[in-house]
């Protein structure tokens, strides 16, 4: 009979305990316990509290899955709640902590007994990097969702306006409302200008139920605007808006001079400009404005330099600066090719340019700065450049949208962008800006909103024309087209396109005379 063996080499790990763990498995089931909390608890034997953690941190990665495929109306509607990302910023910080905790814990509890000193020390240099590396996607978190807060807080900041009711029902969508009619404003104000013009003056109808959107774009020239005859402004201006001089009485000026000519006439607002125009272009379109949204290009070139730069097509000649009035020449051109990437300066400059072009021509370039910005928008620009980005946004943008209706305007928007957007202008070949057709413009937009008859084919977009000096690339013709749908009306995008033939022809005519010669 064989003697028994006594002695540890003769006894299996005593029960309720492990093998022996070197020093470099315990960081690497640490790293390992970073990435997957848990792990490091499951690992050192403490199988309930590691159960219950990896339990809880999967759960939070679905949530996090669902909210980047099927949530992200839901996110988006966090992103205007102020409330909601204060939460948000006391959640990050809360989960980061916790994190902190169980890498800090898991690390000692898989920590072999006998560690040499240099052992610890570089033990703990890892523990740190572990820290670091988990405090900084919460500092993001804290960081980009502060100034989301600050930026709702600024510009929706539910002030006074003459021409805005706060919602009386906030569980039906709008108060109710069959569409919304939103007035967007460029705003011409910067270094070495008087005040603020509205160059760019667009209506965006957009139907509730479905997210149908149609801007009708009014040019800047536009005289005599009128307003509805239960406002304090039709006694004012019986004739439409007067102020003086032709120059100082156009679309353009109304948002400036008005207010200035007679203060306080709507009562307590903080845009009494904006609230001028959604009375006088609501009248002249026979819409109802509900809200306003302006954009002053002065600070333009900074939230196009944030994206870092957009990509436009240009297919004629765009000019810099140059001034009909005067004579002066234009600095030099912008020449026509393809998606040509602009820098906030030169953005600016396609969106502006006007010298020996029509009005119609800018607000063609306009919209397609528009929609080059939403384009360059993608979600990793918008992380790595949002502070700048909300800071921008705040100086450059005002509206009158009540904070009540926003979680209202993300469902819309979200509509509008599977519905798509048409547009539709009013140019020199439908309307004479110096005596316009009021009950013609509201004429034709009713058959531009008005729906096609059932079973009737809704017709294509029409293409846009090669722009010419005064004409526009999305004209309103007088009569309706076949679909019930007043006028030609045509994609923004189909204007934006680059047209090879049009932009050949421009390069074969030569480059316009420059005052550089």
């Amino acid at each position: 009979m064989a003697p028994s063996r006594t002695g540890s080499s003769a006894q299996g790990p005593a029960s309720g305990t492990h093998p022996a763990r070197g020093f470099g498995s315990a960081l690497a089931l640490t790293v390992a316990g970073t990435v997957v909390p848990g792990v490091a608890y499951l690992a050192s034997g403490r199988r309930r509290l590691g159960a219950v953690v990896l339990v809880l941190f999967l759960l939070l990665v679905g949530g996090a899955v669902w909210l980047a495929t099927g949530g992200r109306r839901d996110v988006v509607h966090l992103a205007v709640d102020s409330t909601a990302l204060l939460w948000l910023i006391g959640g990050a910080v809360v989960l980061a902590l916790l994190w902190l905790v169980v890498v800090v814990t898991g690390y000692r509890a898989l920590l072999p007994r006998g560690t040499r000193g240099w052992q610890r020390a570089l033990g703990g240099l890892v523990v740190l990097l572990l820290c670091a590396a988990v405090v900084a996607p919460a500092a993001a978190v804290v960081r980009i969702a502060s100034a989301q807060r600050d930026l709702v807080d600024s510009v929706f900041d539910d002030g006074d306006s003459a021409t805005v009711a706060q919602p009386t029902d906030t569980s039906v969508p709008f108060d109710g409302k069959d569409e919304i009619n939103v007035l967007l404003l460029g705003g011409d104000g910067g270094a070495g200008r008087q005040g603020v013009r509205t160059d760019t003056v667009i209506v965006a109808n957009v139907q509730v139920a479905t997210g149908a959107t149609t801007l009708f774009s009014l040019p800047r020239n536009l005289e005599d605007l009128p307003f509805p005859a239960d406002s304090p402004l039709a006694a004012i201006y019986p004739d439409g808006f007067e102020a003086g001089s032709e120059s100082e009485s156009l679309l353009n000026a109304v948002y400036r001079n008005g207010p200035a000519d007679h203060p306080d006439v709507l009562g307590p607002t903080d845009d009494p400009g904006a609230d001028f125009l959604k009375l006088g272009v609501g009248e002249a379109l026979g819409l109802d404005i509900d809200y306003y949204l302006l954009v002053n290009l002065d600070g333009f070139s900074r939230l196009v330099d944030a994206l870092g730069g957009i990509t436009l097509n240009v297919n004629y000649y765009v000019p810099v600066n140059g001034d009909t009035a005067t004579g002066a020449l234009p600095d030099a051109y912008i020449a026509p090719g393809p998606d040509q990437h602009m820098d906030g300066t030169r953005a600016l400059d396609y969106a502006r340019g006007r010298y020996g072009l029509s009005d119609y021509l800018r607000m063609d370039r306009q919209r397609c700065v528009l929609q080059a910005i939403v384009d360059a928008a993608d979600p990793v620009t918008l992380l790595r450049q949002y502070q700048d980005l909300a800071r921008t946004t705040q100086d450059i943008v005002s509206t009158d949208v009540p904070s009540a209706v926003l979680g209202d305007v993300v469902d819309l928007a979200f509509d509008v962008k599977s519905a798509g957007i048409r547009s539709v202008v009013f140019d020199d070949t439908v309307i004479n800006p110096a005596y316009p057709d009021y009950p013609k413009i509201r004429s034709l937009v009713q058959q531009a909103l008005a729906p096609a008859p059932a079973g009737t084919p809704t017709p294509a977009p029409t293409p846009a024309p090669a722009p010419a000096p005064a004409t526009s690339s999305a004209p309103l013709s007088a009569a309706p087209s076949p679909g019930g749908n007043g006028g030609s009306v045509t994609e923004v995008a189909d204007a934006c396109a680059y047209d090879p033939a049009q932009a050949q022809a421009a390069l074969d005519a030569g480059q316009p005379p420059t005052r550089g010669g």
